[in-house]
Formats: structure tokens, C-alpha cells, sequence
């Protein structure tokens, strides 16, 4: 009889919660999160269309593409139907990115593709390098100002590594619009205000690896100025490391003169290694000029109206101190004031405002 109760008391601890115990532990509640569907694919002029997210604690969403936009972007709710708005793209590839959902230290992610416009026939005027596709091009034919779909600024001062001496801005500066379209051409100009010089660095909202690049240009005149045509790589995390193309440059002290070069760890300027070539080019300031790159694997070839000026060889080490040119590389163009090259002889403030014209950017990629 001692031994049942004993049992009867053991049992009824297994059955009744905090016998001979003050635990009042919760229990553990997994957490779900579900975004249906996974992916979504978008036609090149644009789409809207919904997520459907069921969660049993909050959540949040973020995107890792400003043309990809959403609402909303948090809730509590066990169901939610989030609004996906995907922009038109104006560029020449498809594109893809992603909306990242997060609950607690859970995530599911959404896969967004979006198709490339319909390729049209280039320009019969556009003399297309044989073995090449037009890939990528900027005419200037449309609108006052560059289109920010393609492009974006550079803004700020600070010297840009040089001790250059203007400001850049985004577009225009108390009603001075300093990046013009008119006629077809793209202008950039310098021009004091008040006691700042403002001017345009402007890049490419594509990068490419492999290529061949070209602009047609006319460069600004004045003692002080500092133009160029050049790239740098899309995941840039050191300078010269990550490396540097400067397809054309020229310094207003020496308005005859176009040059190139690269920069990376082995060769650069301030280590008194730096590979360049150059041109002299009378008309550079009074004509247009066209400027070209053809980069492969092998090699980076500059040219100036069809004339190569400058010859860089991949010496096959598969060092990136000597090569860093494999990944890919955004286009630039900007005008300098001053600085490091442009100022070593002096400005001549007299000058400005003085304007750098550009006919087009063209990228041209090997056939597949």
C-alpha cells in the first residue's frame, strides 16, 4: 500500500505542472515567415504586383535596389499583402534584385528579374568596331540635362584626392544648371560663384568588364582646367590597388597635349611608376575628338581618332597589384579645377566659366 501511493504521487507531479517546482518558463514559439511568391518577373517598362506575407511575430522588408519600391515596409499582422512597384529600365541588360524580409533572426528573400528593353537597330551613323555589339549609349538627343536613369553625380569638395579646388554638384547650384544638353551635346561647366568654383562629375549607373569605350569631346580651355574620359572598378575599395583607366585627360597649361594611363599598386604616379602615353592634339580644345579604350583580357589600348597612343600589357602573373583589371568598371566624366595636375602651374580664375562638351559614350562588348 506504501509503494501504490507513492507511485500515485509520482504520477500525478508528471501530470500536474509546478508540483514541487516554481518554473514558469514559456513555452518556446518558433517563428515563421512565408513571402509567396519567390520570385517575380517584370517586363522592361515596369510592373506592380503583390507579396503576400504571413508571419506569426513582426516583420520587415528592405530592398537592396533603389528601383525596386514597396510599401509597406513593416507590419505585425499575421497577413500582409505588400505592394511591389518595379521602375522602367532604361538600360541595355537585364537586371536583378531582391526584397529581403526579416522576422526575428529569420529571413526569406524575394528574387526580382527584370528583362531588358527591346534591342532596336544601332544608328546606321554609329560605326560599330568589327566583332562588337553596341551594348550600352548615350546620344544626348534627349531633354536639358543627363537622364539619372543612366547616370548619377558625384557631389561634394574636399580636394577628391588631388587638392582639386572646385566643388561638385548635383546638376545645378543656386538656379546655375552647370550639365547642360543642348543640341545634342552634353556640356559641363566650371564657374565661379560667389567665391566657390562649381563643376560635374558625373558616372555611369552600369559597370563592364571587357569592352570597347569611346566618347566624342571637346575639352575646355583655360589655365587650370582638368577634364577626363576615364573609369573605375564598381566594387572599389582602395586606391590604386582596386586600379584606375584614364582613357583621356588634359590640364589647361597644356592645351595641346591628351594623354592615358592606368594606376594600380605596382604603377601609379605617386610612387613615380605610373604608365602613360600621350598625344599632341592642337585642335583638342577647338574640335571634337574621338576618344577610345579597347580593354580585353590581354590588354588596355587607348586611341585617339583611331590612333593608338597607349599600350598597357597584362604581364599573365594573375597579380592584382600589377592587373586588377578583371571586374567590372564604371564610365566617368568630370572637370577639375586646379588640383594636384590641373593647378601645378597655377589657375587663371579669368578663364571660367569654362565649358567641357561631350557628343556621346558609346560601349561596345565582343560578340558571343
Amino acid at each position: 500500500m506504501k509503494q501504490m501511493n507513492i507511485l500515485f504521487i509520482l504520477a500525478a507531479c508528471m501530470t500536474t505542472t509546478g508540483c514541487g517546482s516554481n518554473d514558469t518558463t514559456e513555452p518556446v514559439v518558433e517563428v515563421s515567415l512565408d513571402c509567396s511568391p519567390s520570385t517575380i518577373e517584370s517586363e522592361a517598362a515596369g510592373s506592380t504586383s503583390i507579396v503576400k506575407v504571413t508571419a506569426n511575430r513582426e516583420w520587415k522588408v528592405y530592398s537592396d535596389n533603389e528601383w525596386i519600391t514597396y510599401t509597406p515596409k513593416s507590419s505585425i499582422n499575421n497577413y500582409e499583402e505588400v505592394n511591389i512597384t518595379v521602375k522602367e529600365n532604361k538600360g541595355k541588360t537585364e537586371r536583378e534584385g531582391k526584397l529581403i524580409f526579416l522576422s526575428g533572426g529569420y529571413r526569406d528573400t524575394v528574387h526580382i528579374f527584370q528583362k531588358a528593353p527591346d534591342v532596336t537597330p544601332p544608328d546606321p551613323s554609329i560605326t560599330v568596331p568589327e566583332g562588337y555589339e553596341l551594348v550600352w549609349n548615350d546620344e544626348f538627343n534627349d531633354g536639358n540635362r543627363p537622364d539619372t536613369d543612366i547616370w548619377y553625380y558625384e557631389t561634394g569638395g574636399g580636394g577628391w584626392g588631388n587638392n582639386e579646388l572646385q566643388n561638385y554638384v548635383s546638376c545645378s547650384i543656386n538656379g546655375e544648371q552647370l550639365a547642360n544638353i543642348e543640341d545634342g551635346i552634353f556640356k559641363i561647366t566650371a564657374k565661379k560663384i560667389g567665391s566657390t568654383v562649381y563643376s560635374i562629375r558625373i558616372n555611369t549607373k552600369e559597370s563592364w568588364t571587357y569592352g570597347y569605350f569611346e566618347a566624342r569631346l571637346k575639352l575646355p580651355g583655360g589655365k587650370g582646367t582638368w577634364p577626363a574620359f576615364w573609369m573605375m572598378p564598381k566594387n572599389y575599395t582602395a586606391w590604386p590597388d582596386d586600379g584606375e583607366i584614364d582613357i583621356m585627360e588634359q590640364v589647361g597649361y597644356r592645351p595641346e597635349y591628351v594623354s592615358s594611363a592606368i594606376h594600380c599598386k605596382s604603377y601609379n604616379h605617386s610612387i613615380n611608376t605610373e604608365k602613360t602615353g600621350e598625344k599632341r592634339l592642337p585642335s583638342a580644345e577647338s574640335e571634337f575628338h574621338v576618344y577610345a579604350l579597347k580593354w580585353t583580357k590581354d590588354y588596355i589600348k587607348t586611341y585617339v581618332d583611331g590612333e593608338c597612343i597607349f599600350t598597357f600589357n597584362n604581364d599573365g602573373k594573375g597579380n592584382k597589384n600589377t592587373w586588377p583589371f578583371y571586374t567590372p568598371f564604371y564610365l566617368k566624366l568630370n572637370l577639375a579645377w586646379g588640383g594636384n595636375w590641373g593647378g601645378s602651374q597655377g589657375v587663371d580664375e579669368s578663364a571660367l566659366p569654362t565649358t567641357y562638351e561631350i557628343d556621346y559614350v558609346r560601349v561596345f562588348q565582343e560578340k558571343e
